[in-house]
């Protein structure tokens, strides 16, 4: 599919499509002829897991650090994965504490309908 129609499948826009790409987030995608990007199903899922780990809070440089080791290969797994369990450790821990916030707010909330704060 081309940029526009993978752009508006995945909710990333064309700008940043290509920064990814230049940055090397993406790799190297395919190209016509004509020379315009051809994205696959394959990029559909990458670009997925990609997004994925920006909305679970990872920063970007993370997400460099886990496509670079990727493209190394299955040599790297354990390193991958050892970045993943760092990053889902991270999620649990912001999770919990996000829990006791919701609680607290929960608790003042409740106040209010008690009319007990004025």
């Amino acid at each position: 599919m081309n940029m526009q129609a993978f752009s508006r499948r995945t909710g990333v826009s064309a700008h940043t499509l290509r920064y990814y790409e230049k940055i090397g987030l993406l790799g190297q995608v395919q190209r016509n002829p004509s020379g315009h990007r051809i994205y696959t199903d394959k990029d559909f899922t990458w670009i997925s897991f990609i997004l994925r780990l920006k909305d679970t809070g990872m920063p970007l440089e993370g997400i460099l650090q886990y496509a670079k080791l990727r493209a190394q290969g299955a040599s790297t797994c354990a390193t991958r994965q050892s970045l993943l369990e760092a990053h889902r450790q991270q999620l649990i821990d912001h999770i919990q504490t996000q829990q006791q916030h919701l609680a607290a707010l929960e608790a003042k909330i409740e106040l209010y309908q008690n009319g007990e704060v004025a």
